[in-house]
């Protein structure tokens, strides 16, 4: 009797032909609704920002991955499929038609065990898992501790200030903007598991904390308007 063997190597080339798949499905995705879809005009609504967001999962996944031991195949290919329906249904069925879509393309494009195109597909449909990572199979706990990661760290920073601009606040907002990445860091902090994810958040973490207390120190909140319409000694213009 054999023993089905668990690793399936994805080559370069395949996973080239994956991401540039991923990449069309997110852009058609946009271009199919006459209504731009939901708050397109924020940029991480995006094709553009969704697939820039796969990318920096995948690595991220990968990463943690080969160090705590999952499969990297299983977990790459499930990060760079994890989101590929964001753009076009609901979010709470975003990730069951990600599987969906990714089964599709395994069976049809790529000649992988049957054992594997499932592993992939159970990662990307429990990616949006809320409870406790130790429930979930090591290589679903790597994609989800990737997908969480990316939003902690000066990119959560860039995009929350980004979001700022298209909410007309003024930039002496900025120090509790970032804040709120800083909070949401920490938050993230509390689901992770595994000693690589944890590595990882506390390098971004304090990066967005200095950032804030930069910010706190060289952006000063000033009130000019005391109801006079004058400007208070000191504050004309130089």
């Amino acid at each position: 009797m054999g023993v089905e063997i668990r690793e399936s190597p994805v080559s370069e080339a395949d996973f080239e032909e994956m991401q540039a798949f991923v990449h069309d499905y997110l852009a058609a995705s946009v271009e199919s609704e006459e209504d731009g879809g939901r708050m397109r005009w924020y940029p991480w609504h995006s094709a553009e920002y969704r697939f820039n967001h796969v990318l920096n999962v995948v690595e991220l996944a990968e990463g943690i991955a080969r160090e705590e031991g999952a499969n990297v195949d299983v977990t790459r290919v499930a990060a760079l499929f994890h989101d590929i329906a964001k753009l076009e249904v609901e979010q709470d069925r975003h990730a069951e038609e990600g599987a969906r879509i990714a089964r599709e393309y395994l069976r049809s494009h790529c000649d992988y065990p049957a054992s594997f195109v499932e592993e992939v597909c159970e990662a990307i449909e429990r990616h949006s898992h809320q409870g406790d990572l130790t429930d979930l199979p090591l290589e679903t706990r790597c994609l989800v501790e990737a997908d969480v990661l990316d939003k902690v760290g000066v990119n959560g920073a860039a995009l929350m200030l980004l979001r700022m601009g298209y909410e007309s606040r003024d930039h002496v907002d900025a120090a509790e903007m970032v804040g709120r990445v800083l909070e949401r860091g920490k938050d993230a902090r509390e689901r992770i598991e595994s000693d690589t994810a944890h590595s990882i958040a506390h390098r971004r973490l304090k990066r967005v904390k200095w950032f804030r207390e930069w910010l706190e120190i060289e952006v000063s909140v000033v009130d000019l308007d005391d109801g006079s319409g004058d400007v208070p000694d000191g504050m004309t213009e130089n």
